[in-house]
C-alpha cells in the first residue's frame, strides 16, 4: 500500500510538472525568407569542445566568451588566444569554492561597455547561490566593480539571462528569463545608487506564448514534461541608449521601452506599462544586437538563421545554414564583423556529458552584415 501510495504521488507530480511547464504547441510562424547572403560568408572563428553562450569583442579584437553553463563546463569565461579558449581573467576565477572569492558560478551572458569593461553576469544556477555582476577593466583585467543582486530583484528560480549596458556606462538593464519561477521581468541597475529595480514582471511583453520550439528536428520538450520556452531573453539598446528592444524567445513581437521611463523611479507600474510599444512581428529569436542604423540582429535558433529586423520593422533573412546549431549570441567586432556563438541546446539540454561531447566541435562564427555595430554590443 505505501509503495502504490508513493507511485500515486509521482504521477500526480510529473502530471503537474508537464501542466506547469510543459503545455504548449509547436508551429511558430516561419518568417525566414531567401537569404541576403550565401552561407560562405560565414568564417569560423573557433572550434569548441564545448558549447559556448554568449560572447563580447572589443573594438580591439578581443574575443571574450561564456562556456553555456546547460554544458557544466569547468571553464565559464574564456579568451580566444590564437584561435584557443584561455580561462579568463584565471583559472581560479573558474572554481567556486576555491581560492578566488568572487569566482564564477554560472555566467551566461557578457557585454563590453563603452569604457572598455567587460561585464560578466553571473545567474547562480537560477538563483540558488548568489546572481552578481562584475566588471574587469580590460587595460588591466582587473575588477573594477562589483554588485550582488538582493533577493528582491534576483531570487530562488530567477535566471538573470542577458543585459545592456547604456552609453555612459551608469545603468544596466537585465532580462529575467525566470524559467523555473515563472515571474519573468526586467531589472535595472543603477551603478551610482548601488540599486536594482525589478519591473514589468507579469507584464505581457516579458510574458512568454505558448510555442515549443522545434530546433533542427527535436521538440524543445525536456523528458516529455519541461518545455524550453524562457521568458524575457532578448535584449538589445540602441546607440543612444534611448531604446530598450527586449522579448521573450517564443514571442512573436519584438518590444520596446524608452530607457528613461524604465529609469523614473516615480512612474507606477501601470504608468510604466502602457509606455511599453509592441514594436514589430519578429522570428523565434535568442540572442539580439543591433547596428548604428538602427536595425536589430536576431538569431533564429528554430530555422538556422540570422535576421535582421530593420528600422522600418522589415524583416530580412540575412544568412541560413545548418551549421549554425542553435544560434545564440550576437556581438558586434570591429571591422563590421558580427560575431555569432552557437550554443547547439537541442543537443545539450537533457543530454549527458558524453552525448554533448560526441557533438563537438561547437562553433564561433564571424560574418560581414554591411552595416557596422559597436563593438561589445
Amino acid at each position: 500500500m505505501v509503495l502504490a501510495g508513493v507511485a500515486v504521488l509521482i504521477v500526480a507530480l510529473l502530471i503537474g510538472i508537464r501542466v506547469h511547464y510543459g503545455a504548449g504547441e509547436v508551429g511558430f510562424p516561419d518568417l525566414t525568407t531567401e537569404p541576403l547572403f550565401s552561407s560562405e560568408v560565414l568564417e569560423t572563428v573557433a572550434d569548441l569542445e564545448l558549447p559556448p553562450g554568449n560572447i563580447a569583442v572589443s573594438g580591439d579584437g578581443r574575443v571574450f566568451f561564456s562556456f553555456h553553463p546547460e554544458a557544466w563546463p569547468q571553464t565559464r569565461v574564456a579568451e580566444l588566444v590564437v584561435g584557443k579558449p584561455v580561462a579568463y581573467p584565471t583559472p581560479d576565477f573558474q572554481s567556486p569554492g576555491g581560492s578566488e572569492p568572487e569566482a564564477f558560478v554560472s555566467v551566461l551572458s557578457l557585454r563590453i561597455d563603452r569604457q572598455n569593461r567587460l561585464w560578466t553576469l553571473d545567474n547562480a544556477n537560477h538563483g540558488t547561490g548568489q546572481p552578481r555582476l562584475l566588471a574587469f577593466d580590460l587595460a588591466t583585467d582587473e575588477i573594477v566593480h562589483r554588485f550582488d543582486f538582493p533577493r528582491k530583484c534576483a531570487g530562488l528560480g530567477s535566471h538573470l539571462n542577458d543585459f545592456q549596458v547604456d552609453p555612459t556606462g551608469r545603468r544596466i538593464y537585465i532580462a529575467d528569463a525566470s524559467i523555473f519561477a515563472q515571474r519573468p521581468a526586467l531589472v535595472v541597475y543603477d551603478l551610482d545608487r548601488g540599486s536594482c529595480r525589478r519591473l514589468l514582471e507579469g507584464h505581457r511583453s516579458v510574458e512568454p506564448e505558448p510555442y515549443i520550439p522545434v530546433v533542427q528536428g527535436r521538440r524543445m520538450r525536456v523528458f516529455g514534461l519541461f518545455a524550453v520556452r524562457p521568458g524575457v531573453d532578448s535584449i538589445a539598446l540602441d546607440r543612444a541608449g534611448e531604446w530598450l528592444y527586449f522579448a521573450p524567445v517564443t514571442d512573436r513581437h519584438m518590444y520596446r521601452v524608452r530607457a528613461a521611463d524604465l529609469d523614473n523611479p516615480l512612474l507606477d507600474e501601470e504608468q510604466l506599462a502602457s509606455r511599453v510599444e509592441t514594436w514589430a512581428v519578429k522570428t523565434m529569436s535568442d540572442g539580439i544586437s543591433i547596428d548604428l542604423e538602427g536595425n536589430l540582429y536576431l538569431t533564429d535558433l528554430e530555422h538556422s538563421a540570422i535576421v535582421r529586423l530593420g528600422a522600418d520593422g522589415r524583416l530580412e533573412t540575412l544568412v541560413r545554414d545548418e551549421r549554425l546549431r542553435w544560434p545564440d549570441g550576437l556581438s558586434f567586432g570591429p571591422d563590421g564583423w558580427l560575431y555569432v556563438t552557437c550554443s547547439a541546446l537541442q543537443q545539450v539540454i537533457g543530454r549527458t556529458p558524453g552525448q554533448v561531447r560526441a557533438a563537438a566541435p561547437f562553433q564561433i562564427y564571424r560574418f560581414r552584415p554591411g552595416v557596422e555595430g559597436i563593438a561589445g554590443h
